[in-house]
C-alpha cells in the first residue's frame, strides 16, 4: 500500500536519511537519523590556518544521500559561539516551511548550546541540491551536497560508473562574519574572497595549496556524473574540464534535454549535473592529466572581484607513473566578462519533457508581478561616516523595498496572526517606471527604502514574476532564488521586459524547471509557479551581500480547503527569538 508523505508525518515515522560524505549511494538505505554537529575547527588554505566553523569538522559537510520521495530526519547540534540556522536549498518541503532554515524568516536561530531536529521532505526532486547554513555568511564553510536517487527507476541517461559531489566555492583569509559586521558597521562593500575553491581546495595554482588539491581519478571508457554546486557568496563561475566535453542533464535536481558543452555557466544556488565520458587517453593523447577548473565570470567589472581560477585534477589511473607525473592540461574557458558565453550556455537548458519526466508548464495566469532588481543607497544617519556612494549607505531592494529583517521571524507571526512584524503589501510592479537599463541613471533614483513586505498569495494561484535588472549603481546578473518551489523559466532577454511583445518568446513547452535563475545583465527573466505550497517562503538574491542589503521578500501561500493544502502545524522545540 503506498503511503502519502502527509501520513508518514502524521505517524511520525523516519523514512531513509543522511550519511556521511564518505558513504556511498549504494549504503543509504541503512542510514537513519543522522547528527549535524555544528564545531569550530582549524583549517589551512592559502598558507593561513583559521578555525571556521563546520558541520561535524567537515569543510565541505557531510553529503547527504537519499531517493525520491524520501525524509531525511537530521538533528542540528549549535556547538559553535554564534547562532545559526540550516536550510536545504531547493527541497520543497511540501506544508512545511517550519524545516526550510532561514534565520528571522521561517525560524528564529539556534542559539549556541542549544539543538533543533528538521524533517526534511522530498517530493519531486530528483538529482543534486545541497543544504547550507543560513544565518549571516556562515554558509561559507557550512555547506554539503544532497543526492537524490530515483525511486523505482533508473537514471533516464546513461548509468555512470562513479558519481562525485565537485562542489565549487570560496576562501577568505579573515573572518567573513567580522568583514561582514565591518561592512554593516560602515555601509560599505564586504571585501571579496582571497581564492575561489574546489571542494574546498583553491588548487596547486595558489601557494601551500598542492598537496591538498582535490584529485578526481578515472578509468578509459567509464563515464562519470558530476554533480556541480555552486556554494559561493559573491561569484558566478564558468567550470570546465580539460581535454574533455561536458553533456548535462540536470539542473536543480530536475532533468534536462542532454546537450554537451565545452563549459558550463553556475550561479550561486545553481546545480548541474553532467556526464563526463574518460575517454581522453584513447584518443592518442599523450598526456593523462587535465584540470578542471572553475573561473570567475563577472558580468560587472566596475566593482571589486576574485578573479582567480580554482583548480582539481582528473588523473587516468592506468597511466605510467612517469606520465602521471606531467603538468595538466588547462581547459579553454571563457574571459571573465563574456556575458555572450554565458547567456550561449543558459539559452540551452531545456525541461527533459519525457513520459516520466512531464513539463507542466502553466498556460494561465492569476498573478502577474513585474519585480525591479536594483542595488542602492540609503541615506547616512546620525553621526556616522559611510563608505557608500554618495557617502551614503549601501541598499538592495526588489521593487524599490528593501527588506528589513524583522526581530521575530514571519512564519511564526503569520502562524500566530501576531501583527507589526510585516506588511502584507509587497507591490506587484515598480513604484515608477524608466530605462531600467539605462546607464546614466538619475542619482534620485539611486535610493531606496525599508520596509518588511511580503506578497500574499492565494492557494492554487499561477504566479508570473518578470525579474527586471536594473542599472543603477552597474546592471549585473543576479541568481534569483525561491524556497518552497522550483519554478518553470519561461523566457529571458536583455533591455526592458516588454509586455505587449516579450510573452510572444516565451518557451510553453519544455523551459528548464529551476529553483534559481540567474536574470541577464541589463535584462529580464520570466519565471512560472502554481503556489500550491501552503507556507512562509523566501525569496532573495542569493549574492549573499545582496541579500543582506535587502534583496529579499517572502510569499505567504494560504491554505487550501481540503486537509492535504492546509500547512503543518508548529512543532514542538522550535527556537524562540
Amino acid at each position: 500500500m503506498a503511503i502519502s508523505v502527509a501520513m508518514l508525518w502524521l505517524l511520525g515515522s523516519v523514512v531513509l536519511t543522511t550519511l556521511a560524505s564518505a558513504a556511498t549511494p549504494a549504503e543509504s538505505s541503512k542510514n537513519h537519523h543522522h547528527d549535524f554537529i555544528i564545531k569550530k575547527t582549524s583549517y589551512t588554505r592559502l598558507c593561513h590556518e583559521k578555525t571556521v566553523l563546520t558541520v561535524n569538522g567537515q569543510f565541505p559537510g557531510p553529503t547527504i544521500y537519499t531517493r525520491k520521495g524520501d525524509i531525511v530526519i537530521v538533528n542540528v547540534i549549535n556547538q559553535g559561539n554564534k547562532n545559526i540556522t540550516i536550510h536545504w536549498h531547493g527541497v520543497d518541503q511540501p506544508r512545511n516551511p517550519w524545516s526550510d532554515g532561514p534565520e528571522y524568516i521561517t525560524q528564529c536561530p539556534i542559539q549556541p548550546g542549544a539543538n533543533l531536529t528538521y524533517t526534511v521532505i522530498l517530493s519531486e526532486e530528483e538529482g543534486t541540491l545541497w543544504w547550507h547554513a543560513h544565518s549571516d555568511f556562515d554558509r561559507t564553510t557550512v555547506h554539503g551536497a544532497i543526492v537524490i536517487h530515483p525511486k523505482g527507476t533508473t537514471f533516464p541517461f546513461k548509468k555512470p560508473h562513479k558519481e562525485i559531489p565537485v562542489i565549487l566555492g570560496e576562501w577568505w583569509n579573515a573572518d567573513v562574519n567580522r568583514l561582514l559586521q565591518e561592512a554593516k558597521r560602515t555601509g560599505g562593500e564586504v571585501n571579496i574572497s582571497d581564492a575561489n575553491a574546489i571542494n574546498g581546495q583553491p588548487g596547486d595554482l595558489f601557494p601551500c595549496s598542492k598537496n591538498g588539491t582535490f584529485k578526481l581519478d578515472v578509468e578509459s571508457g567509464k563515464t562519470y556524473l558530476l554533480r556541480i554546486i555552486n556554494a559561493a557568496l559573491a561569484n558566478e563561475l564558468f567550470f570546465g574540464v580539460a581535454g574533455h566535453r561536458l553533456t548535462v542533464v540536470g539542473t536543480d535536481a530536475r532533468y534536462t534535454k542532454p546537450f554537451t558543452v565545452d563549459y558550463i555557466m553556475i550561479s550561486p544556488g545553481q546545480t548541474v549535473d553532467a556526464l563526463l565520458e574518460a575517454d581522453r587517453a584513447t584518443n592518442g593523447s599523450s598526456n593523462c592529466r587535465y584540470y578542471m577548473a572553475a573561473q570567475t565570470f563577472a558580468s560587472n567589472t566596475g566593482i571589486d572581484f576574485n578573479n582567480s581560477t580554482a583548480t582539481a585534477i582528473v588523473e587516468y589511473t592506468a597511466a605510467p607513473r612517469a606520465a602521471r607525473a606531467g603538468t595538466p592540461d588547462f581547459p579553454n574557458l571563457p574571459a571573465v566578462n563574456d556575458t555572450d558565453a554565458a547567456t550561449a550556455y543558459t539559452d540551452q537548458l531545456r525541461s527533459l519533457a519525457s513520459k516520466d519526466h512531464p513539463a507542466d508548464v502553466p498556460a494561465h495566469v492569476d498573478e502577474h508581478m513585474l519585480i525591479t532588481i536594483a542595488v542602492n543607497v540609503l541615506p547616512c544617519t546620525g553621526n556616522m561616516t559611510c563608505d557608500g556612494p554618495l557617502s551614503s549607505r549601501f541598499a538592495a531592494s526588489l521593487n524599490n523595498v528593501s527588506f528589513q529583517t524583522p526581530s521575530v521571524d514571519v512564519l511564526d507571526a503569520y502562524y500566530g496572526s501576531v501583527r507589526g512584524v510585516y506588511e502584507a503589501n509587497f507591490p506587484d510592479k515598480p513604484p515608477f517606471f524608466f530605462n531600467f537599463t539605462d546607464d546614466n541613471v538619475p542619482t534620485d533614483r539611486w535610493f531606496t527604502k525599508r520596509g518588511t513586505k511580503v506578497k500574499v498569495l492565494g492557494y492554487g494561484a499561477v504566479v508570473e514574476v518578470v525579474f527586471q535588472d536594473t542599472a543603477i549603481l552597474g546592471a549585473e546578473t543576479h541568481p534569483m532564488h525561491l524556497h518552497g518551489f522550483a519554478f518553470y523559466v519561461v523566457g529571458r532577454g536583455f533591455g526592458n521586459f516588454d509586455k505587449q511583445k516579450d510573452p510572444a518568446t516565451y518557451n510553453l513547452i519544455d523551459p528548464p524547471y529551476q529553483n534559481t535563475v540567474s536574470v541577464p545583465k541589463a535584462g529580464w527573466a520570466a519565471v512560472r509557479f502554481r503556489a500550491t505550497n501552503p507556507g512562509v517562503w523566501f525569496m532573495h538574491c542569493h549574492f549573499d551581500r545582496h541579500q543582506v542589503w535587502g534583496m529579499d521578500t517572502v510569499f505567504i501561500v494560504k491554505d487550501g480547503k481540503t486537509p492535504e493544502a492546509k500547512m503543518m502545524r508548529r512543532p514542538a522545540g522550535m527556537p524562540r527569538c
